[in-house]
């Protein structure tokens, strides 16, 4: 018998938690390798943010998940790669040193702040689940902090909401603070009006959603104007400083919370004995079989990888569909033992959707909009969503929002400050 090679997956999003159930376990060791101990859901991160969701509903333990069906005997580490030694073969985490046979990179992406002077430690963002809770908590004490303050002016500052970037994300974590100013504010905040919270959408191409059709895009400007927010196209930001939003035409907005969508990065690493080539976004140059190019035995699946071709000469959109198929073709390459199948995306659609009964769906032979774009949307999300009692605590938290408007999810929770020491953590 022949020592079996050992495969490290690094990040357990869609590619990489697709890739180890479809790799075959008498051929393989495989590691898992991730700075979480849990799969997340981030299409579903803003309604963590706007308080749709408990984060336990979208997020799955990776060792419950490795316990069963084909997933089970993969092992897990918990760690944040460090650096990359190509020549060595080995990952060095913030507390570990791994060896592998083969290295499968499916770490996704990161924010983007294109250079933007200070701006990471300013604005709030929506790539993690701890970054969705904290944008939801700023929005909750901010409604709290609205109601005790007599100054009509202060309690407009306080409410001052601005998104930056108008795709999928950004126009639902848009549409959902609209949702609260419409229906959740007269409800539960009634010491507050309409009035007083104000929302503003920034885009810097012509219109939003631009990778979706241009009905989709005019749909959906209609759809955040019931909720009354307000939207500016071809506006890129300048700077954000002592709460004062800076256009690139001069133009200058108040805001006291900003909450950045506009763009993305692919994770970064320090690479030894070895130089991957590396393309826009940050994103590993790949061929037809996801091989990394520029060093050996090394793949990258997913968001962080770029796959030029005819069709995509920018690369494959940055979509959970692309990391899926991606997964499951790379998969049989390594269990046929050779690169036989080339990856060829087969674009199943785009949706979005900006609150109930208003959603988008640009679907392979058809367009749909309103209600039924927004049972589509709900019901490719549920199915996509691991675990079935997840599905169903999703659902049922859907359907009572639905009914009631209400949700028991508006709780601010915030750490307590003591004690200090970190249970033997190091930094990561």
């Amino acid at each position: 018998m022949t020592e079996k090679k050992r495969i490290v997956v690094v990040g357990g999003g869609f590619g990489g938690l697709n890739l180890i159930k479809h790799v075959d376990k008498d051929k393989y060791d495989i590691l898992l390798l991730d700075r979480n101990n849990y799969h997340s859901f981030p299409p579903l991160f803003y309604q963590i943010a706007s308080s749709g969701l408990d984060p336990g509903s979208i997020s799955f333990p990776f060792r419950r998940e490795l316990r069963k069906g084909t997933a089970k005997n993969v092992k897990f580490n918990m760690g944040e790669v460090k650096s990359i030694d190509f020549a060595k073969k080995e990952l060095k985490t913030h507390n570990d040193t791994i060896t592998y046979d083969i290295l499968i990179i499916a770490a996704g992406t990161t924010n983007n702040f294109f250079g933007i002077e200070g701006l990471q430690e300013q604005v709030y963002t929506l790539k993690s689940t701890g970054e969705a809770l904290r944008c939801r908590n700023e929005i909750l004490y901010r409604l709290e902090q609205a109601c005790v303050t007599k100054d009509p002016e202060e309690r407009r500052k306080i409410l001052s909401f601005t998104v930056i970037g108008g795709g999928p994300t950004g126009v639902e974590i848009a549409g959902a603070i609209g949702e609260m100013k419409r229906y959740i504010l007269h409800r539960e905040y009634p010491d507050l009006s309409t009035d007083d919270l104000k929302i503003t959408i920034i885009e810097g191409t012509d219109r939003l959603l631009r990778n979706m059709s241009e009905t989709a895009s005019r749909e959906v400007l209609e759809y955040l104007g019931h909720l009354m927010v307000d939207v500016k196209l071809q506006t890129t930001m300048k700077s954000y400083k002592d709460n004062i939003l800076t256009l690139a035409d001069g133009e200058e907005i108040y805001s006291e919370m900003v909450i950045w969508t506009a763009g993305i990065t692919g994770e970064s690493f320090n690479f030894i004995g070895g130089n991957p080539e590396i393309t826009r976004g940050n994103r590993f140059v790949v061929d037809e079989y996801n091989r990394v190019a520029g060093v050996n035995d090394v793949f990258a699946i997913g968001d962080i990888c770029c796959l030029s071709n005819n069709e995509y000469p920018q690369g494959c959109p940055q979509l959970a569909q692309v990391a899926i198929q991606q997964a499951a073709t790379l998969a049989k390459n390594l269990n046929k033992g050779e690169m036989t199948y080339s990856f060829k995306y087969n674009d199943k659609g785009t949706m979005a959707t900006v609150g109930r009964n208003r959603a988008v769906a640009d679907l392979k032979h058809i367009h749909l909009y309103g209600r039924p774009a927004w049972v589509t949307w709900m019901f490719v999300h549920l199915i996509s969503i691991l675990g079935m009692r997840n599905k169903l605590t999703v659902l049922i938290n859907w359907i009572w929002s639905y009914c009631t408007y209400s949700t028991s999810l508006r709780l601010l929770l915030h750490p307590t400050k003591y004690p200090t020491k970190n249970c033997r953590r190091k930094q990561m």
